[in-house]
């Protein structure tokens, strides 16, 4: 069943819908080949470097690539680039061993290209120095707002508490400044109290996802009930 045929989208949040990211970008790369024509896109070449303008300085100019299926170097010509090559996985070492070290939840084929070209040709790094440090549970590999935000999921200290409860006022600076309002905890603050009580003594943090699932299943027949689980350990390992 499809969207046009008047199905809804599975929420997780009230903003956020669930996809399946390797589904998703075939069907955005699809609106972008229709509205630029098939003559105005190139597909499957790897970028190796940039160029810049020989009588300007500091002027983007083009880039090289060579096709991954061809024998073919390719040299372009442009006045303007748009990089969007991800970022860096893997430079720090994850606490998973073994199999885990292959299964981040980012692509391991994503080794800093963005970083090096840029910084190659005298790109601007704004902002580039920032590190995306996500909440990671033991034996899984992938995101968890899925499971805070569309199965409820809590997590606790140690002790068993519920440390978004007992770090509340650490919001306090951020909702005054109009960053944390409402009934919503954004994620980095959330992160943030767990590192509190990581630092504080309080840890390890443990994730509730079997009363997750209990709450989730109540108004569940079976058969719904076994899709949501699926979809639910896909997401999380």
């Amino acid at each position: 069943v499809s969207l046009r045929t008047g199905a809804k989208p599975v929420r997780s949040g009230r903003w956020q819908i669930m996809i399946n990211g390797e589904s998703y970008k075939c069907i955005v790369a699809e609106a972008a080949k229709n509205a630029l024509g098939q003559d105005r896109y190139m597909e499957r070449i790897f970028i190796v470097k940039l160029l810049l303008d020989a009588k300007q300085p500091n002027r983007i100019a083009g880039a090289v690539g060579f096709s991954t299926r061809e024998n073919k170097v390719y040299v372009f010509k442009s006045n303007a680039i748009l990089v969007a090559w991800g970022g860096a996985v893997n430079v720090y070492r994850p606490r998973s061993t073994g199999e885990g070290m292959g299964r981040p939840w980012y692509p391991v084929w994503n080794s800093g290209s963005t970083y090096t070209m840029c910084a190659q040709v005298g790109a601007e790094m704004t902002m580039m120095e920032n590190r995306f440090v996500p909440a990671r549970f033991k034996d899984g590999y992938g995101p968890v707002g899925a499971w805070f935000l569309f199965f409820k999921a809590k997590a606790t200290n140690a002790k068993g508490e519920d440390y978004w409860v007992t770090n509340r006022a650490m919001l306090k600076p951020y909702e005054d400044g109009g960053y944390a309002r409402g009934h919503i905890i954004p994620t980095c603050l959330g992160n943030h109290m767990m590192l509190r009580e990581m630092r504080e003594g309080r840890g390890p943090i443990y994730m509730d996802t079997a009363g997750a699932l209990q709450a989730t299943f109540a108004n569940l027949n079976a058969e719904q009930q076994k899709h949501l689980e699926s979809e639910a350990w896909e997401d999380f390992l």
